[in-house]
């Protein structure tokens, strides 16, 4: 199963190898920090900011093409906001934690190929 989706990422930089995995590593660092950050606010019950990490996870999912992932965050970036749903949080936070770890595997191996 794939978890990312390449085509926009590619569309965006021309193909252009460097610029892409520019991009991937970014990603590949910010990975851990949102990973840490969805925790801790989950455990803290602070879900305004459980909700605002949300959406910055959000924007770097769908450029990697990891849309389902991404709409889930936006979901539970809705249902902090609205303050609803909050028996899902943990499901969400799980699922993000889980989904980026895999594709982070499949974007090295994407990265030997690019360069």
């Amino acid at each position: 199963m794939a978890y990312t989706n390449l085509d926009y990422l590619r569309n965006i930089t021309g193909g252009d190898p460097e610029s892409m995995c520019e991009i991937i590593v970014l990603f590949m660092e910010q990975v851990p920090e949102f990973i840490a950050n969805l925790k801790k606010h989950l455990e803290n019950k602070n879900y305004i900011e459980l909700g605002k990490e949300a959406h910055k996870a959000k924007s770097s999912l769908m450029i990697l093409g990891m849309n389902e992932l991404g709409l889930d965050m936006k979901s539970l970036q809705m249902a902090t906001i609205n303050k609803t749903g909050e028996d899902k949080y943990a499901f969400y936070v799980d699922q993000f934690e889980k989904q980026c770890l895999m594709a982070v595997e499949e974007l090295k191996k994407e990265m030997t190929r690019l360069k």
